[in-house]
């Protein structure tokens, strides 16, 4: 994937982070999905263009078509795709929140948004720092014990997916307990005790790979440096001060959606999401001809997510979040400049590629626009953040179907699409390749 890929290639709890595989591999499955807005633009050197790319003037009706002919193809049953640009506001909701229901999602829905999570775990851990509470060069073992070569993994490594520790949400038998139990509550301790069994995949800060572990221990790190529950705050360090009133992370016990809401839905078990299993062909038909109906895993319970993919919000709050995040009104000046320079190219011998930092990834197509972004995934919900301050562009992009019967991330595969409508001059393929995360 040489362009753009966005955090949310696969984004299931991986939640978070990118595009998911057209072919294999999603970035970040609960993780964040690596999003691949590479996806988009896989294969265009950019910065070889004559034309750079620009805004293009949006029509709302053509903006709307394009997206309900995008998600007609993925089968979603339905999808929130909200913009912001210099010239207004513009919306495309597509289907319904609920199957069977003819009721539409709006701007303040409610979904579980996976791996964007990600986003605010990483700016907890930097505020923390900013108020001399922790160092990014502290060892983890300073803050949690037993953690296989604590000493030598950094809390730095830890944010920019360098720790070389294997990734809980990988292990087959995750999946087999969320679906043998879909209400069970998960500690953090429980699911890096799956983690630990597994033998490490690198030694640290020599690679980069993209998983869910890192993020459980910064969630547990946050709570030791900062001496409270990681909800409280995230709600007094973040939600609360950009007012960011219909986000939150759940408790541990509630597997509940506030109202409005939106079902999420995804065909077969938890591990179609979580292992990147593809479909069998004869899956694929069933859900292609309608005789294979998606299940319904709105109420799975996200505790074994928490701080790499427990929050839930909505399209509105999130454009919000993505936008104070990279626009600085989040960090101080000091800070936030700590935080645009963490970010380091995902594959060495790219290094215009991808670049991922401390939880959020950077990408720059042409001379005059990039953008900030990540991507969520896990069983029900697939969504997509960005924000290209070169341009300020605000993008937001929410399906409550995790995977296409093809096995495409659904937000991820929209992102095309969408990118094509705002941008003129911009090479976008018509199908999205997969970010690969392993």
């Amino acid at each position: 994937m040489s362009c753009l890929r966005v955090s949310e290639a696969k984004n299931g709890l991986s939640t978070g982070h990118g595009g998911r595989r057209s072919g294999k591999a999603r970035p970040t499955r609960i993780a964040g999905l690596v999003l691949c807005v590479a996806l988009l633009i896989a294969n265009c050197p950019f910065t070889s263009e004559p034309t750079p790319p620009a805004l293009k003037p949006i029509d709302p009706a053509a903006f709307q078509a394009a997206v309900d002919a995008a998600a007609k193809k993925l089968l979603v049953p339905g999808a929130a795709v909200l913009l912001h640009t210099p010239e207004g506001t513009f919306e495309a909701m597509v289907g319904t929140t609920k199957l069977g229901t003819r009721t539409p999602p709006d701007a303040n829905t409610h979904v579980r948004i996976a791996s964007n999570t990600k986003t605010m775990t990483s700016a907890l851990i930097v505020l923390l720092a900013q108020d001399g509470k922790l160092r990014f060069d502290d060892p983890v073992s300073t803050y949690v014990p037993d953690v296989p070569n604590g000493r030598n993994i950094t809390i730095a490594e830890l944010l920019k997916m360098r720790s070389g520790l294997y990734d809980y949400t990988a292990a087959p038998e995750l999946a087999a307990a969320l679906d043998a139990d879909p209400t069970r509550a998960w500690t953090p301790q429980e699911v890096l005790a799956i983690a630990f069994r597994h033998p490490p995949r690198f030694p640290p800060g020599t690679s980069y790979d993209y998983n869910n572990t890192n993020y459980a221990l910064l969630g547990l790190i946050a709570e030791k440096a900062g001496g409270r529950p990681l909800g409280q705050q995230f709600q007094d360090r973040l939600s609360g001060p950009l007012g960011l009133r219909q986000t939150s992370l759940p408790a541990a016990d509630d597997n509940s959606i506030p109202d409005r809401y939106s079902h999420g839905y995804m065909y077969g078990g938890s591990a179609y999401a979580l292992v990147d299993k593809d479909y069998p062909a004869g899956m694929q038909t069933a859900a292609r001809d309608g005789t294979l109906q998606p299940v319904d895993y709105t109420n799975q319970n996200p505790s074994y997510a928490t701080a790499a993919g427990g929050v839930i919000s909505t399209a509105d709050n999130l454009a919000t979040w993505i936008r104070a995040l990279v626009s600085g009104k989040v960090l101080n000046a000091e800070y936030q400049r700590q935080w645009l320079d963490s970010l380091q190219p995902e594959n060495p011998d790219a290094p215009d590629g991808q670049q991922y930092g401390y939880g959020i990834s950077y990408q720059r197509f042409g001379q005059n626009a990039s953008m900030y972004y990540h991507g969520g995934e896990l069983p029900g919900f697939n969504s997509f953040i960005g924000y290209d301050a070169d341009n300020h562009v605000t993008l937001v992009i929410w399906t409550n179907l995790t995977l296409s019967p093809e096995g495409k991330t659904t937000a991820n595969a929209l992102l095309p699409t969408v990118l094509d409508e705002i941008y003129a001059g911009l090479p976008v393929p018509p199908t999205p390749s997969p970010a690969t995360t392993r």
